[in-house]
């Protein structure tokens, strides 16, 4: 156990959570998926599970897991060898954001974004020149990153984002500032969207140290509490300009990490699902009233067999949706509709697991209220549930309710 770990309460309780299987999914995954989400398994509920309630009732990042995480292969997992990755699969990459999502939103967040938003736009837009210098190390874990698109004053609206830079011979002038950015207060690297003078929409890779750039955090969540978030500002940074990703232009690069991040929540998700519906399951069947379990409650049953079904649906959307991405088929649409679903149906099967618990729902002996908490956010982050049913309305019609 490192120092940073014993900073940590300890939970008592085990961590024995298996997955539900109820089509027998598992027989659609190879044996290589499958180990890895046994391993992952493992490492959650080896190195997350006993320390995460107190995390989140300190409302303090474990900020040890970055490393630990980085040894497991969990950032960047779709990137080539040759820059520190794992050249897996994107079903694989999935599996693991359930597993870890399983243990906490936070967590998964952490290796969301350091995969999906910043690995994946310097491995995608980048030179080879930043991608050497920077993925072998965010892969490994010794560099945190973080992802810098929404300003206070625009969310759903990111190109009307007012961070920009001006050119100063081999460098730019950095002015502005990024709001609810998660990692940003321990980040050592910002992949940062920003407009030039010509108004248009590029990535810049910020350095911690770069004078000027500051990443103030963000006190007094009652979600995501384990997981850090800030800011970042940037008063007169001067960036070399080659920090700039070549190949980016435009709003659909941001677009596109946005859309693989997505897919890692619609798994993630559904990982918190499964373990608040497997909590629920164990406690009707311990829990006696009346003289007999609660699990023999009509009632009860009626919550278990609707969170059962949805679990089930979700299951085969990530799997589908999986296959379309490993194809390069996966549209921006079809993940829209698995990240609004299963973070919907998660949040609802919280809801219902927490009544099974009764009061103990809303302590930190079960993970419950954690998850719920969670998903308050996740239901909103990377696109709102109304965001993406619009996106989905898009589709549908061909009409845009919004520009």
């Amino acid at each position: 156990m490192t120092p940073s770990q014993q900073t940590f309460k300890h939970s008592s309780k085990k961590d024995e959570f298996e997955s539900p299987d109820f089509y027998q999914i598992d027989d659609l995954f190879t044996e290589e998926q499958l180990m890895i989400r046994s391993a992952v398994r493992d490492f959650v509920k080896k190195e997350i599970s006993p320390i995460i309630e107190d995390a989140a009732q300190r409302c303090e990042f474990p900020e040890f897991i970055v490393k630990k995480m980085g040894d497991m292969g969990v950032f960047g997992p779709t990137i080539p060898l040759e820059y520190g990755g794992q050249s897996l699969d994107y079903i694989s990459y999935g599996l693991m954001m359930q597993e870890i999502e399983r243990g906490d939103s936070g967590m998964r967040s952490t290796a969301s974004v350091q995969g999906s938003l910043v690995m994946f736009p310097i491995y995608k837009y980048g030179s080879e020149e930043q991608k050497m210098k920077f993925l072998p190390k965010l892969s490994s874990g010794e560099y945190l990153g973080c992802f810098g698109l929404t300003e206070p004053d625009f969310g759903s609206n990111p190109s009307g984002m007012t961070t920009n830079f001006k050119e100063d011979g081999d460098h730019v002038i950095l002015n502005g500032s990024k709001m609810w950015i998660s990692n940003s207060p321990k980040a050592d690297v910002a992949v940062v969207w920003a407009k030039n003078e010509q108004g248009r929409i590029k990535g810049i890779i910020v350095e911690r140290g770069m004078e000027g750039f500051s990443t103030p955090e963000i006190h007094g969540k009652w979600s995501l509490r384990a997981s850090i978030t800030g800011e970042l500002v940037f008063d007169n940074v001067r960036v070399p300009k080659s920090n700039i990703l070549p190949e980016a232009d435009g709003l659909k690069a941001p677009m596109s990490c946005l859309d693989n991040a997505r897919y890692g929540i619609a798994w993630g998700a559904l990982g918190a699902a499964m373990d608040c519906y497997e909590s629920a399951r164990r406690y009707a069947m311990e829990r006696i009233q009346f003289d007999k379990p609660i699990a023999s409650f009509q009632l009860v049953q009626k919550k278990l067999a609707e969170m059962l079904t949805e679990i089930t649906k979700a299951q085969l959307v990530c799997w589908r949706l999986g296959n379309l991405k490993n194809a390069g088929k996966a549209t921006t649409a079809q993940i829209s509709l698995a990240k609004r679903n299963n973070v919907a149906m998660a949040l609802d099967i919280a809801r219902e697991a927490r009544q099974i618990h009764g009061g103990m729902g809303i302590t930190g002996e079960y993970s419950i209220m954690r998850h719920q908490m969670n998903l308050e956010s996740v239901v909103t982050y990377e696109g709102t549930h109304d965001i993406h049913l619009l996106i989905l309305g898009h589709a549908i019609t061909g009409i845009a309710a919004f520009k």
